[in-house]
């Protein structure tokens, strides 16, 4: 129900191989399970969804997800390269989706990498969401972009030119900023390329937006388990 509109909802996990930076990651064991399970059970915890769905080039991701109650679509490998943009797997998901008589008005994209983000987290998302083209998870930057420079092993100069001295500043006195993790975003159908780039804010708490894409960021996500700091979905099988 979104603005007072009955809508079909569609959650898409895109869970290709070839992950460079951390090899496996989607299926890597996290707290006794492949992390992409967690992803699925959130998806199934927010009782929002009308279909749970894993975009995959690798049958080893796409038998897992349907052991836990998603369905898998076969990406073709020409669509999930490293630099495959998302507009391709995502349109080739819903073409095959239509051609079996499954239509959507909006869907979700939940990438594996965020194993701390809940149904609860999903349900908050879609009750924010006006119903516009996009909506993307944003948080705080950490490392603001105004004390960032470029340069050569000669002479550097700030990354972001301003006359006004931003760099010199407290961080603190700077304007917020903002950067997108990889917890969720949500589309309309209709609108499914955000080609506009007025995208909806979702503001994530806590280690919602926590994102998995090197061995230090999984021997953090270990530690925060360990520590009970961030909490996983509850696995039911």
């Amino acid at each position: 129900m979104v603005g007072g509109a009955l809508m079909k909802l569609l959650a898409l996990i895109p869970a290709r191989s070839g992950s460079k930076r951390l090899p496996g990651k989607n299926i890597k064991t996290l707290n006794g399970f492949p992390l992409i399970v967690y992803t699925i059970q959130a998806a199934k915890d927010s009782g929002i969804f009308d279909e749970i769905a894993v975009s995959t080039d690798n049958f080893e991701v796409g038998s897992i997800a349907v052991y836990h109650g998603a369905g898998y679509i076969e990406r073709p490998a020409e669509y999930a390269t490293d630099t495959s943009p998302d507009v391709e797997w995502i349109t080739h998901a819903l073409t095959i989706l239509k051609k079996v008589g499954r239509v959507y008005d909006a869907f979700a994209i939940l990438r594996p990498t965020s194993p701390f983000r809940t149904g609860e987290t999903i349900r908050r998302a879609f009750g924010e969401w006006g119903g516009r083209c996009c909506m993307k998870a944003i948080e705080p930057i950490k490392q603001h972009p105004h004390k960032a420079w470029r340069g050569d092993a000669h002479v550097i100069r700030p990354l972001i030119d301003t006359y006004n001295n931003h760099h010199l500043l407290p961080t603190q006195d700077l304007p917020t900023v903002y950067i997108q993790n990889a917890s969720l975003e949500i589309r309309s159908v209709e609108k499914k390329n955000g080609i506009d780039m007025l995208y909806q804010p979702f503001f994530t708490q806590g280690y919602e937006g926590y994102d998995l894409n090197t061995l230090e960021d999984w021997i953090l996500a270990e530690e925060l388990i360990k520590r009970k700091l961030a909490v996983l979905p509850e696995v039911k099988i």
